[in-house]
């Protein structure tokens, strides 16, 4: 009984192991639930980061590239000018995800105060990990009361 129940667990270990990653060889088109998931995942730490105003913690959702390039001062100045409707966000939500190029582009809505907020997230993936490349709004709408 525990030869069969070794050998189970090998098997499992082994197919498990040999699974592909959901980030790596994405495929153009719209985002597949594992991917969906890690995605919504990192942007969500980001944001919730910016809410508590944990400037560090916020800035390591970022890629590589934009942390090499961009330092904590900049990021604050940048954030608190362009984007206090991640600070003072009173919710959000994630709709349409896309992969083009090997990039992904996340649409999430943000409430904020009397607005709603289309943002389009661009995130990259180096050696299977998600990055924040950029944020950019694509529309403000008045907050519809229900």
């Amino acid at each position: 009984m525990r030869r069969i129940i070794a050998t189970s667990v090998v098997a499992l270990l082994i197919v498990g192991c040999s699974q592909e990653a959901p980030l790596e060889n994405l495929a153009d088109g719209n985002c597949n639930g594992a991917v969906v998931g890690l995605v919504n995942e990192h942007i969500s730490g980001q944001i919730d980061a910016l809410a508590m105003k944990d400037w560090e913690l916020a800035l390591s959702f970022a890629s590589n590239d934009f942390q090499a390039n961009v330092s904590i001062d900049d990021f604050i100045f940048v954030i608190k000018a362009q984007y206090p409707m991640l600070i003072n966000n009173k919710g959000y939500e994630f709709n349409k995800c896309t992969v083009t190029g090997g990039k992904i582009q996340q649409e999430v809505k943000v409430l904020s105060d009397e607005q709603e907020f289309s943002l389009a997230y661009i995130l990259t993936v180096t050696d299977s990990t998600l990055g924040v490349e950029s944020a950019v709004v694509s529309s403000v709408d008045p907050k519809v009361s229900a």
